[in-house]
């Protein structure tokens, strides 16, 4: 593996991690599951994959229309950076004035079966319309920045799902009490915050 290669590699698993720890209801749902030990594996499963899917599709999608139309690329260069660095102020905004009690709430119970495991995963990931925004707009049109490496920032972006979902799905008991206080939130929203903040100059800069 070239430097190159590493650091767009690292570039997609930067912005995919940053993307995927806003607190939302899907990590709510895996983290519950974890806690409860219900389907822990199917979920992460269906979380990981259908991230890697979307995922693929932005890069793909973007990609195909900037390889026919050069000029899109910086038409998706402006579009990319305003969208980061809109997401980049909420988070700031987030960090700065947290929602009084936010965290993630892992004490509701578990869905009741696998199969009831499984249908909610799917529904809070292909019916939630922010994940078409992160995944195909938003990481496609960051992948697109980097030309011909634009799939290995995709797999870096992937590879940042699996381990977060892993990660929030195995080691929920451990990582319970810290995501349900408010600082360890805002301490996250700072670091996605400066993260956006900064690729969306880079991309205006380079529009």
């Amino acid at each position: 593996m070239t430097y190159g290669t590493f650091t767009t590699a690292l570039a997609g698993f930067g912005t995919g991690l940053s993307l995927i720890v806003a607190i939302g209801a899907q990590n709510a749902f895996v983290l519950r599951q974890g806690v409860h030990r219900q389907a822990v594996l199917r979920v992460v499963g269906i979380c990981a994959v259908s991230d890697a899917v979307l995922i693929a599709l932005g890069v793909a999608g973007v990609g195909a229309v900037v390889t026919a139309w050069p000029a899109a690329l910086t038409a998706v260069g402006v579009a990319g950076g305003l969208f980061l660095l809109g997401y980049g102020v909420l988070a700031a905004r987030r960090a700065l004035r947290p929602a009084t009690g936010e965290g993630l709430d892992a004490r509701g119970a578990a869905t009741g079966s696998a199969r009831a495991a499984v249908l909610t995963a799917l529904a809070l990931t292909w019916l939630n319309p922010h994940v078409y925004l992160d995944t195909v707009l938003l990481l496609g049109s960051v992948a697109s920045d980097h030309g011909t490496g634009r799939w290995v920032f995709g797999v870096g972006a992937a590879l940042a799902s699996l381990l977060w979902f892993t990660g929030l799905g195995y080691g929920s008991r451990l990582l319970t009490g810290l995501l349900s206080r408010p600082k360890a939130w805002r301490v996250l929203d700072g670091m996605v915050a400066a993260t956006m903040l900064a690729m969306g100059g880079m991309l205006l800069a380079g529009a």
